[in-house]
């Protein structure tokens, strides 16, 4: 039986084993484990109430003496790096998951070369880890995970790029050796075993659900490294870990399945996620914790996404006002209220929420910088003012470029490249800011509000008008008039008008040799076509669309997320047809 610290030596992560090693000479006080659990439940309380300084305060004076006390330490260092995406608080982050790697190897179940030959070719013996050497394996995997988040914000080269990817292999093994010890230990004379079946359910569900959702060439290759996931044993661990109602970890199966059905699902996929079982666990965690930021959101999200859009302002705005401690935490409020805005086609509501991104944010300032000049576009009554906004706008979409390990991020290549494509088409783009609307997925509410759907559709309709009483057909006519055919056919599938759908559609495929620059659109509109197919249960043509669109297509803008796409709806086509058969 390999254990995790032969797996983590295998991995040569020569910086986790000296930080894991920097052990504290200041060692204080050892704390009972029991109470550093009651602590740290306390703290949740606290943190999920908005009190974050009284949270902050309960872990970090002792963080040193306990392993629980460093993990919510580091938690708290590491969401508020995440959200500032300062340098200063990317450092305070890094040298509390140091500390917090310290500490947990200082109560981790220590071995001998000896005794690790002995386990090569004999049984290991999980009765002889204490309680909190085993709470200690499961603190240090959830350590390794928020470490390979971070490295990958820390600097942005290939080498820091390559560190995370081992980082997180050895935190997924870290995870799989605290199933094997859950599953192997004797647990009768044990008062916290709810805590670590909370926290291994939260890690292997999280793992599993995560890799399950990756493009299948990519899955491949995982697999030859150790990597595997499976949706099902994912989505039974999270749920089991949220029915834990006592464990510590419970809160963290919680906020993922909330993530992963309101955010995750809604991006990746041409499907709704478990909207009934958020709207039972935000039942729940309202009552709770009423006016917690997170939960506000969260129930905002799953308004939008149910098509209720005054209802999500309303919840969104709540959100935002409800602390000021973490004011990046309202970013996330803007965007979402930007995109509702958007919906309701109040353009200059939109452009408010952009403007305070562009102006505050620093997440990617390229892509709110496209975004709020995209929104301006849509104006009406434009004057001469908002014209210069956004000549100025664009202008600066490729000063704030990003690379990570010596990359681009997708949707800044492709705001760049529309940026450039305005000044080309002599100060004009098409529709852009509900060209973004399908990008960014949210076509899928109009099936829930047909009247936010029909008032989409009258603007593409209109465009197209325009476009086809053009005397004098410009260079990018062909690429304009198939994003408009795209629009129109992707409006008309959420309104449930499949055959107008696939006549648009169609033609935007037929324009494919016409098109100079938009190639991503011609895929698109193939996975559009497959996904009506899905949907009028003709699973083989569906598959068919997919496959073209995946094989025969490549290198166009945000290839990547198109493949996600295709891959979940593969995956639905796939259980539907496995349900059929039993």
């Amino acid at each position: 039986m390999t254990t995790v610290e032969e797996l983590d030596n295998s991995d040569f992560e020569n910086d986790d084993f000296e930080d894991a090693c920097d052990i504290p000479n200041d060692i204080p006080e050892e704390i009972n484990l029991t109470e550093a659990i009651i602590e740290a439940q306390t703290a949740i309380q606290y943190f999920f109430n908005n009190q974050f300084n009284e949270a902050k305060q309960i872990m970090q004076p002792r963080a040193k003496a306990s392993i629980y006390h460093a993990v919510g330490n580091c938690v708290f260092a590491f969401l508020e790096a995440m959200l500032t995406f300062e340098h200063a608080h990317i450092v305070e982050a890094s040298n509390a998951l140091k500390l917090c790697l310290a500490v947990c190897n200082r109560h981790r179940k220590k071995s001998s070369l000896a005794q690790n030959i002995t386990k090569m070719v004999k049984k290991t013996d999980y009765d002889s880890y204490s309680e909190l050497e085993v709470h200690a394996e499961l603190c240090y995997a959830e350590t390794l995970l928020l470490k390979a988040m971070l490295t990958f914000v820390e600097d942005e080269t290939l080498s820091s790029f390559i560190r995370g990817g081992l980082k997180i292999r050895s935190c997924f093994n870290s995870y799989k050796e605290c199933k094997i010890i859950l599953d192997n230990r004797e647990w009768s004379k044990c008062e916290t075993k709810e805590h670590i079946e909370s926290g291994v359910c939260m890690g292997i569900g999280a793992f599993n659900l995560m890799i399950s959702m990756l493009p299948s060439r990519i899955i491949k290759l995982l697999e030859i490294i150790g990597f595997s996931g499976d949706k099902k044993i994912g989505m039974a661990n999270l749920e089991a870990g949220y029915r834990m109602t006592n464990g510590i970890r419970q809160i963290l199966c919680v906020m993922t399945l909330l993530g992963y059905h309101l955010i995750v699902m809604f991006v990746l996929s041409h499907q709704d996620g478990d909207l009934q079982m958020c709207e039972e666990i935000l039942k729940e965690q309202l009552a709770k914790y009423p006016k917690g930021v997170w939960f506000l959101f969260f129930k905002g999200r799953l308004e939008f996404l149910k098509g209720n859009l005054d209802e999500a302002t309303k919840w969104y705005a709540q959100s935002w006002h409800s602390q000021n401690h973490w004011t990046q935490f309202h970013h996330l409020c803007f965007w979402e209220l930007l995109w509702v805005s958007c919906c309701k086609l109040e353009w200059k509501e939109a452009s408010k929420y952009a403007g305070m991104l562009v102006e505050q944010s620093r997440w990617s300032k390229t892509i709110y910088s496209y975004q709020r000049a995209a929104i301006i576009c849509m104006f009406n009554d434009k004057t001469e003012n908002d014209k210069v906004t956004i000549i100025n706008l664009l202008k600066d979409v490729p000063k704030y470029k990003q690379r990570i390990a010596g990359k681009s991020l997708p949707m800044e290549k492709f705001a760049v490249k529309k940026a450039e494509r305005y000044f080309e088409q002599n100060n004009s783009l098409v529709l852009p800011a509900i060209e973004l609307m399908f990008l960014w997925n949210f076509f899928k509410i109009f099936r829930k509000n047909f009247k936010m759907a029909n008032a989409t559709y009258k603007i593409i309709e209109k465009e197209i008008q325009n476009i086809n009483s053009l005397e004098n057909k410009t260079k990018y006519y062909a690429d304009n008039r198939a994003l408009l055919l795209l629009l129109k056919g992707a409006c008309l599938r959420q309104m449930r008008a499949p055959l107008q759908a696939l006549e648009c559609l169609e033609v935007v495929v037929s324009l494919q040799k016409e098109i100079k620059e938009d190639t991503y659109i011609v895929p698109y509109a193939i996975v559009e076509i497959g996904m009506l197919a899905f949907e009028d249960g003709d699973y083989e043509k569906a598959m068919l669309a997919f496959d073209d669109a995946r094989k025969k297509y490549t290198s166009y803008s945000l290839e990547s997320r198109l493949h996600f796409r295709i891959h979940t709806a593969c995956t639905a086509i796939k259980e539907k047809s496995t349900s059929s058969i039993h």
